[in-house]
Order: structure tokens, then C-alpha cells, then sequence
């Protein structure tokens, strides 16, 4: 299932912090209340005792920590592994939340299988008005990154060699990001080998591509794939 690894470590994550954080709002909140309700009274103290408890809630859903990026990043795997559900499963095979051999204890999003090629796809999330651009580096907003693009090439080049040991024969794997959130040219960005394009347009981007593989090519990579990219959920 799109998404299950990282929503795991959300909620494990979420479960560590859950007892400090219940605490807080509740020493946080009695503390204001009491000393509103010694001041106004005991109405305004409730209201206060309440607003900041619910404002303490707030703050901790949407600042940004490792427990909000692994939810977002769930939730955009989950997003991503719905749209890709949508191609067509007599022409395509879809993994979601794969293992990658070796040892690199990382996952891959999503892998389609598919007669147009082999495609290892990264699902990434950015706030709405953040702008990905190229211009020798790639940048989103201020922000250089650096570390996308070579993870995403490396993911892609493990599963080509490992598929290529399986079933002997070269495969190439093309590396694709799809972007939630940000914005990009509408033909996306290619970047170093890497094409960073709008989640909602991957599988027409996917679909549009010349035929590589026959149905039974595609049937022999995508068996292979099941047996060298155990579910990471496993892992």
C-alpha cells in the first residue's frame, strides 16, 4: 500500500510524543485558565484555558518537525499511489513502498511496470506557492536541493542492476519526482538525468511514452520486481 511505511513512523512517532505532549497543553492551559479566572473570572478563565489548548494543538499539527514531514509525506505517497492506480493494469504493474536492496534501509515510493518502460517514482511535497526551478543547481524557493535528485538516480539505478541480474537482460529505469504542491513548468523539470513533474500529470506523462515492452516482458519485469523489492512495511 502507497504510503504504509511512512505512515508507520508517523504514528509510532506520534505515539512517543503523545504522553509529554498531552501534559503540556494540560499544565499550559490549567496554569493560563486558573490565573484568567483569579483576574475575570471563571468564564473568561474556561475560555482561555480552552483557546490555548486548542491553539497548542494547532501549532503541533502544522509546524514543521520530523512527525509533520513523515504525515505529509504519507499522505502524498497515498495521493500519488491513487492517481497511479488509475493506469491501465493490462498495460501496467504498480508497486508501492518497496524495500531497495543492499542494505540502504530506504524504500521506493512506487515503481511502475508498464510497456512504455520501467519508471522508479519519489512522491515529494512542497507548500503551494513554493517554486522548483533549475538554472545549473535545483532549487525549491530559497532552497537548494541537493540530495533529491542523486537519491533518486541511485534508487533507480539499484532497481535497474538488480532487475538486470534477475531476469538478464538490461532494463533502464527512468527516475521520476512527483511534486505536490510546488510549482513547476507545465512540461516539468529535468534535472540531471531526473524529471521532477506534476503528480496529477505522471500518468499521462507515463502513458505517452513510446512501447518498449510487450505484455509478456512486462509481466517478466514486473515478476522480478515482486521478488527483489519486498513490501518495506516487511522491513
Amino acid at each position: 500500500m502507497a504510503g504504509a511505511s511512512a505512515r508507520a513512523r508517523y504514528r509510532a512517532l506520534r505515539a512517543q510524543q503523545r504522553q509529554e505532549r498531552a501534559v503540556a497543553r494540560l499544565v499550559v492551559s490549567g496554569v493560563a485558565g486558573s490565573m484568567a479566572a483569579g483576574l475575570l473570572g471563571w468564564l473568561p478563565g474556561v475560555a482561555v484555558g480552552v483557546g490555548l489548548l486548542l491553539a497548542h494543538l494547532l501549532y503541533f499539527r502544522v509546524r514543521p518537525c520530523a512527525l509533520t514531514a513523515w504525515r505529509r509525506g504519507a499522505a502524498a505517497e497515498r495521493r500519488t499511489g491513487r492517481r497511479l492506480s488509475r493506469l491501465d493494469p493490462a498495460y501496467f504493474h504498480v508497486l508501492h513502498d518497496r524495500a531497495l536492496p543492499g542494505g540502504l534501509r530506504v524504500n521506493l515510493d512506487h515503481l511502475v511496470v508498464g510497456h512504455t518502460g520501467v519508471y522508479a517514482i519519489s512522491s515529494r511535497r512542497w507548500p503551494p506557492l513554493t517554486r522548483l526551478r533549475a538554472d545549473g543547481r535545483l532549487w525549491a524557493g530559497p532552497r537548494r536541493l541537493t540530495r533529491l535528485p542523486v537519491r533518486a538516480r541511485r534508487a533507480a539505478s539499484v532497481v535497474a542492476d538488480r532487475i538486470a541480474a534477475e531476469t538478464g537482460r538490461e532494463v533502464e529505469v527512468s527516475p521520476v519526482i512527483a511534486v505536490h504542491g510546488g510549482r513547476l513548468p507545465r512540461g516539468g523539470i529535468l534535472f540531471d538525468g531526473v524529471l521532477l513533474h506534476r503528480a496529477e500529470r505522471v500518468n499521462r506523462l507515463i502513458e505517452r511514452q513510446p512501447v518498449l515492452f510487450t505484455t509478456a516482458e512486462v509481466a517478466a519485469i514486473a515478476a522480478a520486481a515482486e521478488r527483489i523489492l519486498p513490501p518495506m512495511i516487511d522491513i
